[in-house]
């Protein structure tokens, strides 16, 4: 146990993935989501979030943890139906089919606990269109798992639907129909791999989500049967605890079981979840709207040996606490680089005007001609001052090297401002330099800017590549081809003069 302590508190842990080259982020509380032509690229980082707010720390090999989690999940239901999963080139990364996602969350619960349980002793007896007899209580197993979708929402809490509401949404109650169904031998599945974890676990509850690829194939999606999608726990505890909460209840003439574990709380089923962390917030005074209290060290090792514990009891293997000597964010970059999947490096061509984008679309080439991937955006530096700070700031977390031209006609204020706060070079390019024409602005910006100013757009993909050629032989090789390309055009045209 302190041998694993000291791994957890030594580790380095993935807060941000940012990777301009891959296009814009869709940044969730807990993973960051790249789109690409065909692919969906979601890295797990080492966030936590609960009650709908990220928690001030992060959780050391959480993100990778439920990666290996999922990947096993995916490897023993194929038999029940196809999943997304392409490849994982980094531990925290997973590559999925780009899919029409259902937009259902469609949880299946075993037992009453949770939100059910919760609402249930308030007195609720129906749930997304079920009705649940009277006389149960926190904890209990339920005669038939149930069938508990809600809907998928961007912001705020999900809301509970009923089958109809589903076959409206996903298009037909035959589909609707087949996603019930799946969802119930996907979690029955996760029954029987708990029952045979060592030690035993028990398969709460889950949510699963599906998707269809243009043919109306259907897909398992997203992540599957993680401590974070699913609740577990031990079957001893539970088997050893619940005929005490029982009787506890008969000896107190206790309403409920929320009543008898106020009195004692020893008698509280341990999880294998994200509800250690609520119960952690809770126990903090947490309210929504408030400030999110921070965890102690030693709850974020707990946190994380939850994790090591439900991964090595699944699995039936050791997890391997990595070893490295860089931050997990150059490993990620190194990962994807070795797997061909980014280059390792962008360069951002900012303009200040859409009448710009034929000047942006010149450097693009030009520097595509080195091998070198770049984005455009469309920022005035005298119109949208905020937003270009905004922009500065995001592409300043980026984890990839980057470099930043600016092409802004006129008065180019744009460089010069992006150039104050930015922390990566900033090169200015105006679209004069197009037409054989200077643009001394890009020279007389104030003290603390520190762009540099090339009028022409080979020029600034040169400098570029430059820039670029320690990350990447290809780049260097790039560069030396084009001066050789050179220099034998000037060689062919003397030898026929001379």
């Amino acid at each position: 146990m302190a041998d694993m302590t000291a791994k957890i508190q030594a580790a380095e842990c993935l807060e941000n993935s940012f990777m301009p080259e891959l296009g814009p982020v869709k940044q969730g509380k807990v993973r960051d989501i790249y789109f690409t032509d065909d692919k969906v690229l979601m890295v797990a980082t080492d966030r936590v979030s609960a009650f709908d707010h990220t928690i001030p720390n992060l959780i050391p090999y959480k993100g990778m943890l439920l990666n290996k989690i999922s990947e096993f999940a995916f490897k023993s239901t194929e038999d029940i139906i196809p999943n997304a999963l392409v490849q994982s080139p980094d531990p925290n990364v997973v590559v999925q089919k780009k899919l029409k996602n259902l937009g259902v969350e469609c949880i299946v619960r075993g037992y009453v606990w949770g939100s059910m349980a919760g609402a249930y002793e308030k007195g609720t007896r129906e749930f997304c269109g079920l009705s649940l007899p009277e006389g149960l209580m926190r904890y209990q197993k339920l005669d038939e798992p149930l069938f508990t979708p809600t809907t998928k929402a961007e912001v705020g809490p999900d809301e509970n639907m009923t089958l109809d509401e589903v076959a409206k949404l996903v298009g037909s109650m035959e589909l609707a129909e087949r996603v019930k169904d799946l969802s119930m031998k996907l979690y029955q599945r996760g029954c029987e791999v708990a029952a045979k974890a060592n030690p035993p676990l028990m398969f709460i509850d889950t949510k699963y989500e599906f998707g269809t690829d243009e043919e109306g194939k259907l897909y398992l999606i997203d992540e599957a049967n993680t401590p974070d999608s699913s609740r577990l726990c031990a079957v001893a505890e539970w088997e050893k605890k619940f005929p005490q909460i029982r009787a506890k209840v008969a000896e107190l003439g206790a309403k409920n079981v929320s009543e008898v574990l106020a009195k004692c709380p020893e008698l509280k089923v341990t999880e294998f979840s994200k509800q250690y962390v609520r119960d952690v917030l809770l126990e903090a005074g947490f309210k929504p709207g408030k400030a999110v209290p921070k965890l102690t060290e030693e709850q974020v090792v707990e946190c994380t040996r939850r994790y090591v514990q439900v991964y090595e009891s699944l699995t039936h293997q050791k997890f391997d606490f990595p070893t490295y000597s860089f931050p997990a964010s150059q490993r990620l970059v190194n990962n994807l680089k070795a797997a061909g999947v980014i280059k390792g490096f962008c360069c951002m061509i900012f303009a200040g005007s859409d009448s710009d984008l034929g000047h942006m679309e010149k450097l693009a080439t030009e520097l595509a001609k080195f091998g070198i991937p770049s984005k455009k955006r469309v920022c005035s530096a005298h119109k949208q001052a905020l937003k270009l700070d905004a922009a500065v700031e995001l592409y300043n977390t980026s984890i990839e090297p980057l470099v930043i031209i600016g092409c802004a006609g006129g008065t180019d204020a744009l460089s010069g401002t992006s150039s104050w706060s930015s922390v990566w070079p900033i090169v200015s390019c105006p679209p004069e330099g197009s037409k054989g024409e200077k643009n001394e602005s890009c020279i007389w910006n104030p003290p603390g800017s520190s762009n540099s100013y090339i009028v022409r757009p080979s020029n600034a993909a040169k400098h570029v590549a430059q820039i670029f050629s320690y990350h990447s032989p290809a780049v260097v090789a790039a560069l030396k081809a084009n001066c050789d390309k050179k220099v034998a055009g000037l060689c062919e045209s003397d030898g026929k003069l001379w």
